[in-house]
Formats: C-alpha cells, structure tokens, sequence
C-alpha cells in the first residue's frame, strides 16, 4: 500500500528518487523478458547494487515483497509508475528549435513514456511556421496561450546561455511546473518548481577526471 504523497515528498531523500526510473525501466525489461518474480539479490545484481540498498529506497513508499519469495514484477512496476507520477500522460513544449531542440522533438523515446511534446518555440521569426514533426514553430508571443489551451505542465529549455534564464521565467510565469534544461547554465527557479539540467559536456568533463592518469 502506497503511503500519502505528502509524507513521501518530505521524507524521501532525491538520490532516491533518482534511481527510481531505473528500477523501473529494468523491471519493465524484465517482463518483456517474461519474468515474473525476481529477488533483491537478483535486481541488485543486474543494476550493481547491494540488496540492502533496494530494500531501503522501496521501504520509503510501502512494502512489496515478501521475505524469501522476492517481488512480483508487474505489481511492482505498476507501484513504481504510480510513485513516479508515469502512469499518466505528461505534456510538454519545446523553447529552442535550433539543432539541439530538432534533436530533442524528434527524439522517440519521450512518447512511449507517456511524455508529449505538443507545442515549439522560438525567438527567431523564420523559424514560424516551420513543421517539426507534426508540431508548427510558434512564437515567443503564443506561449501564455499555447500552454493553457494544451495543458502543458513540462517545458524543455533548449536555448542559448544568455536567452535560458529569460525562457525559464516566462515559462514559470505561465504555468509550467517543470523544467528539464538543456542549456550549458543553471537558471534560478523557485522552490516549487522541479528543474532538472542536461549537460553532456559536464558529464564529460568528470569522467575525465578519472580517465586522466590511465592515459
């Protein structure tokens, strides 16, 4: 049984939180597979992890398993997608069609997972009018409205360092919850909103950090 959001929400550390999708995403591989119970020990051993660890981080929202019989997939699963707020749809609109934001709204990824992309953006006027997919290019000017005739609740930020923090506060100011970044800088936000920021060359840059004395 879940225990109420409310009291999720302050307890749960977002490490946690975090490793979530990949529980998920794994169980998912496995009933595809056709498994249909798996132990702690057996999960943690496909994901590197300790079962002790798994135990913990599913402990924060109800129990699953049963001692010595391991996990029902499907159930957990099911649990886990209503955890991650996944077992519904999400709409989401584009800021940003230059080549990252083409990439972005023609990636196919996002709508098996019940993400959306209904509306794009864009400052630059030749850019009007343009079809991504079956999405047309709007301007800066039609986002108050877009976002409340399609309900968007998600934006993606795909914009210039200089232009993000701009973006992300019209977006703010008209309704978006949340926001996943994708320019090279960390705007400031509220603490309402959920903000996540995408940056490969960081990422990058700290696996170099280990990689450097093996070369």
């Amino acid at each position: 049984m879940l225990r109420s959001t409310q009291t999720i929400h302050s307890e749960v550390p977002e490490v946690v939180v975090l490793r979530l999708p990949i529980y998920a995403r794994v169980l998912n591989q496995l009933i595809e597979e056709g498994t249909d119970v798996i132990s702690s020990q057996q999960l943690g051993d496909l994901l590197q992890m300790t079962p002790a660890q798994i135990r913990k981080d599913l402990s924060y929202f109800g129990r699953f398993g049963k001692q010595g019989r391991g996990y029902n997939i499907a159930f957990l699963l099911d649990e886990l997608r209503q955890i991650l707020g996944i077992d519904r749809g999400w709409r989401a609109c584009l800021v940003g069609v230059g080549r990252l934001g083409r990439a972005i709204i023609n990636y196919p990824g996002f709508s098996p997972e019940g993400f959306e992309i209904v509306a794009a953006f864009d400052r630059d006027h030749r850019r009007h009018g343009t079809l991504l997919g079956n999405i047309s290019v709007e301007s800066m000017e039609c986002l108050p409205k877009t976002i409340e005739e399609r309900n968007i609740t998600i934006g993606i930020v795909a914009v210039p360092a200089v232009q993000a923090q701009m973006v992300v506060d019209a977006l703010i100011t008209h309704g978006i919850q949340g926001i996943l970044n994708y320019a090279p800088v960390a705007p400031h936000v509220p603490p309402h909103i959920i903000m996540r920021n995408i940056d490969p060359v960081l990422s990058l840059q700290s696996m170099t950090f280990y990689m450097k004395e093996n070369l």
